[in-house]
Formats: C-alpha cells, structure tokens, sequence
C-alpha cells in the first residue's frame, strides 16, 4: 500500500514542508529511516537523528525549528506522538480490512453473524452464537455454545471462549487468550482427596477491553466473572473466579488475582503483582511491581512490597533493610565491647 504524504497530512491534520507528492509505503523508526518510509519525532532527545535519517517523511509538532539541512519532507502537527498513533492505528486498520468467512470453518446452523465479519480456516462456531458486524475471528479459535460477541471485535488466532460468555463491543483479545474456563474450585474430603465444584457461571467482557496474549480468565462459580469496559490487561494474567475489575483499570503481564476479589475503577497494577481472594481494591490504586497484596486496599492508595504498604513507608523501611548487615556488624562489635567493659 502506497501513500502520498498530502493523503497522510490530510489523515492526521497536519500540513506539509517539503514535497507533498513523495510516496510513503512503510512505516520506521527515525534512527533507522529508509527511502519510502516515514517517522515521527516526538521526544528531543532524538533530534539529532532527524539531520541524519534516511525517512522520506517525518512528522513533527508545529513548533519544531530545524537547526541544520533537513533531507526529508516533514509533516507539521499538533502533537507527533499522537498523530503518529493515529497513522498507526489505521495501518493497523488497513491490514485488518478483511471479510468473508472461509469455507474451513465450522459453523452451527443457528448461530447468527452480522454484517462484514471475517471468520478463518479452521474457526469453530457452537450452538446460538451471536456475532456482532465487523467481527474478525482469525484461524483456529474456539467459541462455545451460547457465546454473545460484540460489535467490532477482533479475536486473534487460537483465542478461546468457552460456552455462555459474553464479549463486548470494541473489545480485542489477543492470540492464546482463554476465556471462562473452570475456575479453580474443589471442596477438600475426610480422605485427603478433592471434589471438583461445578463452576456454571460465565465471564463478562464489556466494551473497549483488550487482552493480552495467553491471559486467562476463569468463569464464576455462580453469576459472573466481570471485567468492566476500557480495561486493558497485558499478557499472561491469570484471573480467578467471580472477580471484577473496574473500567479502566490497567494490569501488567504475569499478575494473579484470586477469586471473588474485587478491583476498582482507574487502576494501575504493575507487573508479577499477587493479589489474593476475597479482597476490595479502592478506585484509583496503584499497585508496584512483584507486590503481595493480602488486605484490602482503600481509594487512591499507592503500595509496594510483599506483604504490601504504603509506597513511602516503604522506601524508608528498604533504606534501613539494605543496611540491615551493616548494623548487625555495628552490634556485634558494641556487644564484644560492652562485654569486654564487664
């Protein structure tokens, strides 16, 4: 796919220095421009490289004043890092502008599909599925029976969505991701032995939530598993049944949360955090990277640490652990001392 870089002004509002009629077919990084291509520069330290690249086009903020020969046509915007975004959406766009349903997928008779979806090889479709318009299913996904998918969602390959879930508008979930499996329940027995508790519930995805590749989401054990609209989970994030998180909250990649837990709105989890069950998480959390959170944690709370604290209290109590030896060696001298004063 080719472009002008007049069409990509006109695409992300910008205006043109240089030759409008230059042809733009792939997308670089500054540093590493080639003819055909286009960058941004969004940060100054990166300045430098603009005199040196190779790109045909870069685009950058209104206020930037070359202070060398520029060999590359820019494109003046309000903010590069954002209009580059915007480009990077549509290329992403573009690629995806697929249709049609391949006849390597197996599809039940009654299971409804909107306008325009594109569904691939080897896509399994059970028993009254609802599929939105504008869905893309990519090769080798599983849907259970009674699935309800949104509009304009896009399932990536391998993505798995067991029966009676419910995903979204908008939503994107990426390749490995596996939604309402069991959750982990089994009842201890006199004989040491478990017995598995049914888990009939669901999970709920609402709109504009996106998944990471190869995070799993449990069904509940009864009602649902809820992840509210706007969340955005990294990959390999394990979460158990009956939780909620809150709209828009963020999770990086290798979290735990256990079941029935409850996360609020605008959250920050970072990444390799351990929550355990039962659990209320205020709106507007920030949880550190590797923390344990074994209590509940209230609004607007910042916590680090395993059992997690308060992020400043925290700090002060790691300057004095790091010099933990130094002190023990401070007291065993004193000790040798005072007892040589006896």
């Amino acid at each position: 796919m080719k472009f002008t870089v007049q069409e990509i002004a006109d695409l992300i509002k910008g205006t043109v220095d240089g030759d409008p009629k230059t042809e733009i077919y792939k997308l670089s990084k500054i540093e590493q421009g080639e003819p055909g291509s286009i960058s941004f520069l969004g940060n100054p330290k990166y300045t430098h490289y603009i005199y040196q690249t190779r790109a045909s086009a870069v685009i950058v903020n209104h206020d930037f004043e070359p202070e060398q020969t520029i060999n590359c046509s820019l494109i003046r915007v309000e903010n590069a890092y954002n209009a580059f975004a915007m480009m990077l959406e549509a290329y992403n766009n573009l690629n995806r502008e697929k249709s049609g349903i391949s006849k390597y997928a197996a599809i039940a008779e009654n299971a409804e599909t909107g306008d325009n979806c594109f569904i691939g090889d080897f896509v399994s479709v059970g028993e009254h599925v609802k599929i939105g318009s504008n869905v893309k299913i990519y090769s080798n996904t599983s849907i259970g029976d009674n699935v309800v998918i949104g509009d304009n969602t896009i399932l990536n390959a391998g993505v798995k969505i067991y029966n009676d879930c419910h995903i979204g508008n908008n939503c994107t979930l990426h390749s490995g991701v596996v939604i309402g499996a069991d959750g982990f329940g089994f009842a201890p027995q006199s004989d040491n032995h478990y017995a598995k508790v049914a888990q009939i519930g669901n999970v709920i995805l609402e709109d504009n939530v996106e998944i990471g590749a190869n995070t799993t989401i449990d069904r509940a054990t009864l009602g649902s598993t809820i992840i509210r609209k706007g969340v955005k989970l990294d990959n390999l994030i394990q979460i158990a049944h009956n939780v909620e998180i809150g709209e828009n909250t963020v999770i990086a990649a290798q979290t735990g949360i256990a079941g029935s837990t409850r996360i609020g709105r605008n959250c920050m989890i970072a990444g390799q955090v351990g929550i355990i069950g039962h659990l209320e998480i205020g709106n507007n959390v920030k949880i550190a990277a590797q923390s344990g959170i074994s209590t509940n944690v209230p609004d607007g709370a910042i916590v680090m640490g395993s059992p997690a604290f308060e992020i400043s209290n925290y700090r002060k109590a790691y300057v004095y652990f790091r010099s933990l030896p130094k002190l023990a060696d401070r007291i065993s001298v004193l000790e040798k001392k005072f007892k040589g004063e006896q």
